[in-house]
């Protein structure tokens, strides 16, 4: 057991970023920063590798900029490509990254009022992809009926719970772009006021505090409830309303 303990202790020890390893510097075109993708994307990337980057003009290892070298998807009327210019294992991961599949994935399911605003170059238009929601499901309908559960009914386990006005996690599953709304709800009213997400949301404003008691969760518990409620089958609402 004493062997079987050391083992694990040191891949773990081994599979940990190096502390204070500098971040990979990251350079993006102003169009691409003001939609919000990198501050959607760039956690994920850092949850799955534990390398961090930062978005910094000053002597950039990687930009994403019209015309680059490599491109990398297209939007806002042009193709943006990436032009490496350091070096090291942690640039290299994340240039790999960004054209893996699960880069690709990420880049292009990211969403802004509901609609697509990356495509890969070269397509001008195709039919929609669905995206598959990953995540810790049992830790997502842990969180989900701890924290969602003060104001949601989330599942049988909590049916009597929640606010009468508020709709289920079953209701919302039948909505359009469900997935969306699951994926970023930290930014939907009123979830900005008392919901912080580590390292993507900004710091409660002292002067207007929380109204109730906040919800902390990380990027991966997020990811976690979404999943749960992915697995969650649309609440049968009956046949539409037809008026005479």
């Amino acid at each position: 057991m004493l062997r079987i303990t050391v083992i694990l202790t040191l891949g773990l020890f081994l599979a940990l970023p190096a502390q204070g390893a500098e971040p990979v510097r990251l350079a993006a075109d102003s169009q691409i920063v003001e939609t919000g993708l990198l501050k959607f994307v760039l956690p994920r990337f850092s949850l799955k590798t534990g390398i961090k980057v930062a978005l910094s003009d000053d002597a950039p290892d990687i930009r994403i900029l019209p015309d680059g070298d490599r491109p990398l998807l297209a939007g806002l009327g042009q193709v943006f490509g990436v032009a490496q210019i350091g070096d090291g294992d942690a640039v290299d991961r994340f240039v790999t990254w960004l054209f893996s599949d699960i880069g690709q994935r990420t880049l292009f399911s990211f969403k802004k009022d509901g609609l697509q605003v990356f495509r890969p170059p070269g397509i001008i238009e195709e039919a929609e992809e669905e995206i598959a929601i990953e995540g810790d499901i049992d830790l997502g309908e842990a969180l989900s009926i701890r924290h969602c559960g003060r104001c949601h009914v989330v599942s049988d386990k909590n049916k009597f719970a929640g606010i009468g006005s508020t709709p289920s996690f079953g209701a919302l599953r039948t909505l359009p772009a469900w997935e969306d709304r699951f994926a970023a709800f930290w930014t939907l009213n009123p979830h900005p006021s008392f919901t912080q997400i580590t390292d993507i949301t900004e710091p409660f404003d002292p002067q207007r505090p929380p109204p109730i008691a906040p919800i902390e969760l990380s990027l991966e518990e997020a990811e976690a409830i979404a999943a749960f409620a992915a697995s969650i089958p649309p609440k049968n609402l009956g046949a539409d309303i037809f008026a005479q």
